[in-house]
């Protein structure tokens, strides 16, 4: 535990950009640099594990089991921590036609040591039967990671914030919605959370949250419109808008998340969106294993 617990007083730093766009707006843009937390349980995903691991190790779980798709962000984390913190892991995989030798994610998380079982995509809706079944001795992380011991640790992205600098608005993809739960949960009036799905049609009814009601909170705003098609497409312009913000700031973007979020951020700020004198942060929220090479 004693590991877990010094990882999880890393704090990740932040960096100005700039172009001559936000000089002509007259706002100040920051990234906060998730992906610097660790090379491989990287950004939001070490965010949701930190307290799902400590609690696991309380309870005296020596295994995790969680499910995710193909080319899931957060089986390969679990995979990573379950390596470096000692715990046995399980990964309940969508899609029976796949196997351990499929892509790089898979081939990764094997190679960690990772139990991958695949199921075909009717019995991969019976969560609970399945959790039932494998992980009988397991600690339970749900797909993508998001649950209240999640929340809790993307929570702490703005109490980090508050403490590095001055801000009005701060921005973040949007998957299964618990990293823009987590920094909405501080209720911070005067900072603006931003949130870009990445999915096509999203709702924020999708956000599957015990107990978290979000008419409660009026600190938020969603831009649904960035989404490139829906989850994991792209186009040239996408790809091309994230190659030229890579070479111009040396800040690695991938196209399922981040890259959106940062398009969307900067078409925003071209068209006027932020006020004068706004201070806007970008969460990288990693994912960069899934970067197209």
């Amino acid at each position: 535990m004693e590991n877990i617990i010094n990882i999880t007083e890393e704090i990740s730093p932040i960096k100005q950009i700039f172009l001559p766009i936000f000089e002509e707006k007259e706002v100040e843009v920051f990234v906060k640099r998730d992906d610097l937390l660790h090379p491989s349980i990287m950004g939001n995903k070490w965010r949701k594990l930190k307290f799902n691991l400590l609690e696991a190790k309380k309870q005296g779980f020596d295994t995790l089991l969680t499910f995710g798709g193909a080319f899931s962000n957060h089986v390969y984390a679990v995979a990573s921590a379950g390596k470096e913190f000692g715990f046995e892991t399980i990964g309940i995989i969508r899609g029976d036609e796949l196997n351990s030798e499929s892509n790089a994610t898979l081939k990764y998380a094997s190679s960690m040591g990772m139990k991958l079982i695949f199921v075909n995509r009717k019995e991969y809706l019976e969560k609970e039967k399945l959790a039932g079944k494998y992980g009988k001795e397991a600690f339970i992380l749900p797909e993508g990671g998001t649950n209240q011991l999640a929340i809790s640790g993307c929570a702490e992205i703005m109490d980090e914030l508050k403490s590095q600098i001055n801000l009005t608005h701060a921005c973040v993809a949007i998957g299964t919605g618990g990293t823009f739960t987590g920094m909405i949960s501080i209720k911070k009036e005067d900072i603006k959370i931003i949130g870009v799905p990445v999915l096509k049609g999203f709702d924020i009814g999708s956000i599957q949250i015990q107990d978290f009601n979000f008419k409660a909170y009026s600190n938020f705003e969603i831009w649904p419109e960035y989404h490139f098609g829906g989850y994991g497409k792209h186009n040239k312009e996408l790809i091309h808008f994230m190659q030229t913000f890579q070479n111009n700031h040396n800040i690695p973007l991938e196209q399922v998340y981040t890259g959106k979020l940062f398009f969307g951020v900067l078409d925003k700020i071209k068209n006027n969106y932020f006020p004068k004198n706004s201070k806007i942060i970008m969460v990288h929220t990693g994912g960069l294993q899934g970067k197209l090479r």
